[in-house]
């Protein structure tokens, strides 16, 4: 165990003693945050929606028609009690909430005017701002349909409601993406030189000869990032709270927690990076450019994913950034507890043992 904390001491003073490293690792995160202020929206297809038709009358009828035969939505599911409106929003599944109320018809022929609610999850403000913005649209092309045809021209009143983000910040949106931005790319772009460092300096021999199991060398040269990575993930949260006014509804122990799994897994990435490049330049390279790509494209936070062709899709899922930032929304936005997300936190252990396996089991090779 004293061998394995020496190993440990160097590759700190391997980090301190660069200011490089020590630029990438602290510069870059708060520079993203604090310039990352925007994220691009695009035209939202195929969103998921829930429909509460209360009503069940032809007017509400012909709404639904319209929203299904619309390329914007896909009705998961019909709802008949408005307690299982919060729950479908928890399941994660779900952008926005249409309610249709009981005597939805009888009150356009009457009274010349209803009512319809839609309930988003404003978690993503662009996302929400567009969807009730579609619903706004096809409501008012049914009134339109049916005002010709009366002598009192029909209202329909839209009430919205923006639900865990209602100022519609754009920081609740970003703040999530950009911390799984930084911490995958920081982490994995560190730990990625760390062995062939060894190789380029000529101090492989030393390993070659330690004592030591191959598993405690790659584990020491993790450690030192680990702890970096944390505080580093600290200097984020602060900056989010008190300079972003970003909430953290859910629990701050349970949040470093999942942050440490992701940190854990790109650790585990980067030493896989580091084991199969002959060069420094080679593994900066693969990790940074091979990482930056994927992990804007398919994170979910700058492009949504149900855009996508369905290929692509299924490649985000190999993306460990994809399930943290819904993990990190779910935590700091929603305020939900492990119960809601142990799936994607069972994804990213399972990545994160097989790469750090595959990790070892390379520099084994690599030892000969």
């Amino acid at each position: 165990m004293r061998q394995f904390f020496a190993f440990v001491i160097k590759e700190f003073y391997h980090v301190f003693r660069d200011p490089k490293s020590m630029l990438m690792l602290f510069g870059m995160p708060i520079m993203l945050i604090l310039l990352f202020g925007f994220a691009l929206s695009n035209e939202i297809k195929n969103s998921k929606i829930v429909i509460c038709d209360f009503a069940q009358d032809p007017a509400s009828q012909r709404i639904i028609d319209k929203i299904e035969a619309s390329k914007n939505f896909e009705i998961k599911k019909f709802l008949f009690d408005p307690r299982q409106i919060e729950q479908a929003f928890k399941e994660g599944n779900v952008k926005l909430v249409v309610v249709i109320p009981n005597h939805f018809n009888d009150d356009l022929l009457h009274l010349h005017k209803a009512q319809i609610q839609v309930i988003a999850d404003a978690s993503d403000p662009n996302t929400a701002n567009t969807l009730t913005n579609y619903i706004t649209n096809i409501v008012m092309d049914y009134q339109q349909e049916i005002t010709p045809f009366n002598d009192l021209p029909q209202q329909i009143k839209t009430e919205i409601r923006m639900i865990y983000n209602p100022e519609l910040k754009g920081t609740t949106n970003f703040v999530p993406g950009v911390m799984a931005l930084v911490l995958l790319l920081v982490c994995v772009l560190m730990t990625s030189v760390s062995i062939v460092k060894e190789k380029e300096k000529g101090t492989m021999e030393v390993l070659l000869v330690s004592p030591m199991h191959p598993l405690m060398v790659v584990i020491s040269k993790a450690v030192p990032y680990l702890f970096l990575s944390i505080v580093n993930l600290s200097v984020i949260l602060l900056l989010s709270v008190f300079l972003l006014k970003m909430p953290i509804n859910g629990s701050i122990g349970l949040l470093f927690f999942e942050s440490s799994l992701l940190i854990l897994t790109a650790l585990s990435l980067g030493l896989l990076i580091s084991n199969s490049a002959q060069s420094q330049q080679q593994a900066m390279l693969i990790s940074l450019m091979g990482m930056l790509i994927p992990v804007l494209l398919f994170t979910g936070f700058m492009f949504p994913l149900e855009n996508m062709p369905l290929p692509l899709q299924i490649i985000a899922n190999v993306v460990p950034s994809k399930w943290y930032y819904i993990i990190v929304k779910s935590i700091m936005i929603k305020g939900l507890g492990l119960s809601a997300i142990w799936k994607e936190t069972l994804i990213l252990l399972g990545m994160t043992v097989f790469l750090l396996s595959v990790s070892i089991n390379k520099f084994k090779i690599r030892l000969g």
